[in-house]
């Protein structure tokens, strides 16, 4: 394990060559904006869709910590398209504690998906993915996650080290108010290699190889009323979505 709390950020320029090799990768948020092609602001303008998130009632700790919403899309180039509501479906070789049930968590909300930076977003992602793995279509689901501290302790990954069932990951760092913790860990699948280290700048992202790596994040703890850490979880998957 290497130990390192500042996220080891990689440059636009560099950002294949080291998922390429680490299987995993760092970007600040200005590198985010550069890549969707749109304004820092534009990014933060999204960060209060996070304030009117529903709790999510499929918690199996029995905890009530965990707040969300869910939706999918079609990506192809630049188009994308939201897909009809469905439910969130993993095996249980993915998530040994959540795995086998589909899960209905309620809708992003509309006023979240028509701001240009949405769309600019997940179709960005889409053509970096398509750079390591040629992809014509990209099966998206878009998860948004509040964890707060109303049971003292706070789990962001309740199932521990997993991998999520895809080919590639974004996990986007929206908001951390009044906490400690939250510490990200990424390990090789097959191997002794890790990193941690903890996000903390609003709409930084860490992008995984699902294939290659595992992951998960530390519980919070909290320093203050109303302590909570926000996330936006982007699976993208070629072939189509998981459960069908």
């Amino acid at each position: 394990m290497v130990a390192s709390l500042t996220p080891p950020l990689t440059s636009l320029d560099a950002l294949l060559p080291q998922m390429q090799a680490r299987g995993f990768a760092v970007l600040s948020a200005a590198s985010v904006a550069t890549m969707a092609g749109c304004e820092d602001a534009a990014l933060h303008a999204m960060t209060p869709g996070w304030n009117d998130l529903a709790p999510d009632r499929y918690l199996r700790d029995g905890g009530h910590y965990r707040k969300r919403r869910h939706s999918c899309f079609v990506v192809d180039g630049d188009a994308v398209a939201q897909a009809p509501h469905r439910a969130h479906w993993q095996s249980q070789e993915y998530n040994a504690l959540h795995g086998g049930m589909r899960r209905w968590f309620e809708p992003i909300e509309p006023s979240l998906i028509a701001q240009a930076a949405w769309s600019q977003l997940i179709a960005s992602l889409g053509k970096v993915f398509s750079r390591l793995q040629p992809t014509p279509t990209w099966y998206v689901e878009a998860h948004q996650f509040r964890i707060d501290t109303t049971d003292g302790v706070g789990r962001p990954t309740p199932e521990g080290a997993h991998r999520d069932g895809v080919d590639f990951v974004a996990v986007f760092v929206v908001d951390r108010v009044g906490i400690t913790g939250g510490e990200t860990r990424v390990f090789e699948a097959d191997g002794p290699d890790g990193q941690r280290f903890t996000l903390s700048e609003p709409w930084s992202v860490l992008l995984l190889d699902d294939a290659r790596v595992i992951h998960e994040s530390t519980p919070i703890q909290p320093l203050q009323d109303g302590a909570h850490r926000d996330t936006l979880v982007l699976t993208y998957r070629a072939g189509g979505f998981q459960g069908d």
